[in-house]
């Protein structure tokens, strides 16, 4: 069955943070559904579509922005009340907008998740986790790491609270009051979980989770272990999924699981048989989808797919056809609905027409006044930078509310910009100083009318580490700039993972002197990504990484008083011990350092690179062929019609990137062997 929908804009609210839009019930079997969302303005927006039109129910005032929206009620009964995380209270709303609960919670942090089971309220900041029934403090919980969504198995299922964190380690913990029950390993760091079907399906244990780097997964969670059932890769290398649910879109009895990725992609995947799900629809849209779910909105009997961008926009890809198809010398006749909802969208046009005038008049009249102050106006960014295990690259991924018109990137640290398929705007490179201190790198992306994300490639060398800098420039006026920071790290390629290999021949740095937990933690997260900020629980703690480059790995354990640094890579020894030095020597602390060196690691780290300058040796002799084969072709008109590689201008600077980086790591490893 192919799927065809429709889309249709409803309207646009604020800015929106991941997870504040729902569907209340419907009153009657095909009635149309009310939409609620809240945005970073403050404002929660209830509206619903009347002839086409939005209507609003109820609106708020502006106050402290949203981080979560979530629909609750009295178990086995409709989820009609609205419940918002704003800051660290929670408030509460009935479906007319009338607020009845303002609960001020004892969290120091603001909210960042939020679960809602009957009475229970399950609240989340960034690295604690507190369970509250009938708004009474009942169990309290520490992460290891940041907590990035929370969710409870249905408690008339399963007979028991039991909340799930997904936290940034890659791993789910689930809980058993305010124990720790047992984790589950996922294979990247989890962002947004959602139950089977809507209500875990039949056994009410099964949990769909999606992770930051565009994989889905279901997984079972029972009362002791946890069953994995299937894991969906992202092969097309999409984006990091932001939200999930369940609804029969296509009517045939099964729900489909319905995706939003943080580049745009919406997904719908239906179960044909007991195996993984299958692709049947994707659309894209120009922003990161924050939210996601299914209903009857627009008009009754017409089911459709609603999502809400980052910039606020309500979207519905609807399944009642926005257009009719006739034979030859057929006359189409627009319904009376459609002639007026035409007639509507060229008033309010005209009138949205006016009004800029009026501002552009008005905003000219007071730029030449003497007395006039012009005021900085403000505008939100959505950043991510992150790792990609597949090219060893990091994603710089920039979204904002308004159209983007020019970025700079600038950097006092050796990095290569790599091309982006989904990137259309203008890449200009200014010369650097050659004062090791100074510039590195100085882009300027000049971006397409319209563009509010753009998506940046870079890849590091490690050893070298400081700071890049993104300049972001709107298209709005007066001009304004807003500056982001990202630490580039000594050991930058390096990935969290769940365990190694302790049979690679390893060398070993230890480290000891009168340095605190605190401290040394600290050294580490300078070093590596993916570490956590907040100095972990208990008195010493273990992290596995593997490098996304070369496939080298590093067991870093550590306590009061004494560090202990495993790898297989003895360049990555040498680059710890220069980093670790240096910031014990900025707080005076003494360390007695001594190595273990493998002479055998070497031997197995040029295994692991050989293969790879091979393929980097051949594809440069194909660059160089080209031009030949190139001259050839055109100069002796050949018949053949020989189909000629594609090899531009960015594959060049890609393979030239890629053969300068196996060198330097060539170059690491006989440095390290002199050092140390």
């Amino acid at each position: 069955m192919e799927v065809s929908l429709a889309r249709v804009d409803y309207l646009q609210v604020g800015v929106t943070a991941q997870k504040t839009m729902r569907l209340l019930p419907a009153s009657g079997r095909r009635a149309t559904q009310k939409v609620v969302v809240g945005d970073q303005d403050g404002v929660i927006t209830c509206f619903g579509i009347k002839k086409g039109e939005p209507v609003t129910v109820f609106k708020t005032l502006p106050g402290p922005k949203i981080a979560r929206l979530e629909l609750g009620g009295a178990l086995n009964t409709p989820q009609e009340k609205v419940f918002v995380a704003t800051g660290s209270e929670v408030r509460g709303f009935t479906k007319r907008g009338k607020q009845f609960l303002s609960f001020e919670t004892n969290l120091t942090e603001d909210i960042k998740a939020m679960h809602i089971s009957g009475a229970d309220l399950f609240l989340c900041a960034s690295y604690i986790y507190n369970h509250y029934c009938d708004c009474k403090d009942k169990h309290y919980y520490l992460s290891r790491d940041k907590i990035n969504d929370v969710l409870c198995l249905p408690v008339d299922k399963v007979n028991c609270i039991t909340p799930v964190l997904a936290c940034q380690d890659r791993v789910l913990r689930v809980l058993q009051g305010s124990d720790l029950l047992y984790e589950v390993e996922v294979p990247g760091p989890p962002t947004v979980l959602a139950l089977n079907n809507g209500d875990g399906g039949d056994s009410g244990e099964e949990i769909v989770y999606g992770t930051s780097d565009g994989k889905l997964g279901l997984i079972q969670i029972t009362g002791s272990a946890s069953v994995p059932k299937w894991e969906i890769e992202n092969e097309k290398k999409r984006g990091g999924i932001l939200c999930i649910d369940s609804f029969d879109i296509l009517r045939d009895g099964v729900k489909e699981l319905l995706v939003g990725r943080d580049d745009g992609v919406l997904e719908i995947y239906s179960f044909e048989s007991a195996d993984d799900p299958v692709l049947r629809y994707d659309y894209v849209l120009s922003e990161s989808i924050s939210s996601i779910q299914g209903g009857c909105v627009g008009k009754d009997g017409y089911d459709e797919v609603l999502a809400c961008t980052y910039s606020g926009w309500l979207t519905g890809l609807t399944t009642e056809l926005a257009y009719r198809e006739g034979g030859s010398g057929e006359e189409l006749k627009l319904s009376q609905e459609m002639q007026s909802k035409i007639s509507s969208l060229r008033n309010e046009v005209e009138h949205l027409q006016m009004k800029v005038l009026g501002e552009r008049e008005k905003y000219q009249q007071s730029s030449q006044s003497s007395s006039a102050v012009s005021s900085v106006p403000a505008f939100s960014v959505n950043d991510k930078f992150t790792l990609n295990k597949d090219d060893a690259s990091y994603s710089l991924i920039l979204e904002v509310q308004a159209a983007i018109d020019i970025i700079l990137v600038q950097s006092d640290v050796p990095v290569d910009l790599l091309d982006v398929d989904k990137n259309s705007a203008v890449v200009s490179f200014s010369n650097c100083d050659s004062d090791p201190n100074g510039n590195c790198l100085l882009a300027t992306y000049r971006c397409q009318a319209n563009t509010t994300r753009l998506e940046l490639k870079i890849r590091s060398i490690e050893g070298r580490y400081g700071t890049l800098q993104a300049y972001v420039t709107p298209r709005i006026q007066p001009k304004t700039c807003q500056v982001y920071q990202y630490q580039i790290k000594p050991l930058s390629l390096h990935q969290r993972t769940h365990s190694i290999d302790h049979d690679r021949p390893m060398n070993t740095l230890t480290l000891k002197g009168q340095f605190s937990f605190a401290e040394i933690h600290s050294w580490v997260v300078f070093c590596l990504p993916e570490v956590p900020e907040r100095t972990p629980p208990g008195e010493s703690v273990t992290f596995y990484f593997q490098n996304t480059f070369l496939g080298t790995q590093l067991e870093s354990t550590y306590r009061i008083g004494e560090g202990c640094f495993k790898s297989d890579n003895i360049s990555t020894i040498s680059i710890l011990k220069d980093v670790l030095s240096k910031e014990a020597t900025k707080r005076k602390i003494n360390l007695n350092i001594s190595f273990d060196i493998n002479e055998e690691s070497v031997r197995h780290t040029l295994k692991l690179i050989h293969p790879k300058l091979e393929y980097q040796q051949l594809l440069a002799k194909k660059v160089h062929l080209i031009d030949a084969l190139r001259f050839f072709s055109s100069r002796y008109h050949c018949p053949c019609q020989i189909r000629l590689p594609c090899f531009g201008l960015s594959s060049q600077r890609a393979i030239v990137s890629e053969a300068s980086l196996f060198i330097i790591n060539l170059c690491l490893i006989f440095s390290s062997m002199v050092n140390l």
